[in-house]
């Protein structure tokens, strides 16, 4: 009895090891994509100390969810509260300005300066109803969002 569960425990083993060497040897793999990944990385660092990376990323993260929040909204067609949804999470307000104004890449800034006021341009539009107009406003913020992450990392 005892050699026939020795057996089977050992036949398992036989099997598990190289599933195991296997995983190992993906993991070290998709390690090494990811290295090349970031070396082959050509958009522009913005250096930042890892407490500044820590609210951009917060912060970008809340633009998300600004931009799901917005879209259902107007699913909803409840146009006002979209609007200002997109004023204060994402549009040019003072502390928008403020954050905006610390980073030393000009090129990052005046994008982010754009996305934001292109948010108050949506928010406007909003108050029209016009699904057409506002979903081409979305876009548009939406595109800054495309241009920003196609040029910039952290």
């Amino acid at each position: 009895m005892f050699k026939n569960i020795f057996s089977t425990v050992f036949i398992l083993l036989l099997y598990a090891v190289p599933v195991y060497a296997q995983s190992e040897k993906e993991v070290i793999v998709n390690h090494r994509m990811m290295m090349n990944d970031t070396i082959n990385d050509k958009r522009i660092s913005l250096n930042l100390p890892p407490h500044m990376k820590v609210h951009q990323l917060e912060n970008m993260r809340s633009h998300v969810e600004a931009v799901q929040a917005i879209i259902g909204l107007i699913a909803e067609q409840n146009f006002i509260k979209a609007s200002e949804v997109a004023h204060t999470k994402l549009g040019l307000t003072a502390e928008m300005k403020r954050m905006c104004s610390m980073f030393n890449n000009e090129g990052f800034r005046t994008l982010g300066f754009q996305f934001h006021k292109s948010a108050d341009e949506l928010a406007e539009t909003l108050k029209t109803k016009d699904m057409k107009k506002s979903l081409q406003a979305l876009q548009n913020t939406m595109g800054y969002c495309v241009q920003c992450h196609a040029t910039f990392r952290q």
